[in-house]
């Protein structure tokens, strides 16, 4: 078994070994990972955080040993607060680095850190703030940065950086947390999640006051929720169907 960490700012995970292959989601500066098949010049791997699994060209990342994997996944979570910031290698160069990065593993890269960063539990009350700073982000399938996310990326990383754990896809979020019967049964920050015609969970939001919900739909955005779903302020109309809502802390 091999062992690697991210070494640059974004790098794309892609469903299949290729460039031209669909991005499912993103690894960012720090984040760790199992390598589980190498292919040429890929690897498939499964991400520490979420156990998410795809692949990852092998340029881009950097591979430790089994005891350098063994002591991060034993460290508390720390995330890069700001919206840009900035890793110092040890020659000096600077690489800039998105919210939501994982410093703490800058000390196993040689590479420091002096930036403001979020690390521990939070009050719940502090989601929202934190959902805030990527509103009007681009949707991007796969992204997981203010610069592109997408629904789940957003919900998930909103989470991580007040030190709780979600997985990475909307459906795979739907199974955490505690069912709710009612909207007026949630809390601020609770997680609301949408379903097709068929029946599939495919959207999530996060549950503001006031019947509002922050989502990703084009871009970070606020529409009303009610029973039905997500009504488009803009549109005028309801473009989610409602499925469940989970307390997820």
């Amino acid at each position: 078994m091999q062992y690697g960490i991210c070494n640059l700012s974004i790098v794309p995970v892609r469903i299949q070994p290729a460039d031209t292959s669909e991005m499912v989601t993103q690894l960012l500066y720090g984040d760790y990972f199992k390598v589980l098949e190498a292919r040429g010049k890929w690897s498939r791997i499964r991400i520490a955080f979420d156990a998410y699994e795809g692949w990852v060209d092998n340029r881009q990342f950097m591979l430790v040993d089994e005891d350098i994997y063994s002591n991060l996944s034993q460290v508390e979570n720390s995330y890069s607060a700001d919206l840009i910031d900035f890793i110092t290698d040890k020659k000096g160069a600077l690489t800039s680095i998105p919210m939501g990065s994982s410093i703490g593993s800058a000390s196993y890269l040689n590479d420091t850190f002096d930036g403001i960063y979020h690390q521990g539990k939070t009050d719940k009350s502090y989601l929202i703030e934190t959902a805030l700073l990527y509103l009007n982000a681009p949707y991007l399938w796969g992204g997981k940065t203010p610069f592109g996310i997408d629904c789940s990326g957003l919900t998930q990383m909103v989470y991580a950086l007040n030190g709780y754990s979600l997985k990475r896809d909307s459906a795979q979020q739907a199974t955490q947390g505690e069912a709710l019967s009612f909207i007026e049964e949630s809390e601020v920050g609770d997680l609301a999640f949408f379903d097709d015609n068929e029946g599939n969970i495919t959207h999530v939001g996060m549950i503001m006051k006031d019947n509002y919900i922050i989502h990703v739909n084009g871009k970070v955005r606020i529409d009303m929720l009610d029973h039905s779903g997500i009504f488009n302020i803009d549109l005028k109309r309801h473009t989610h169907q409602l499925r469940v809502i989970k307390k997820i802390i």
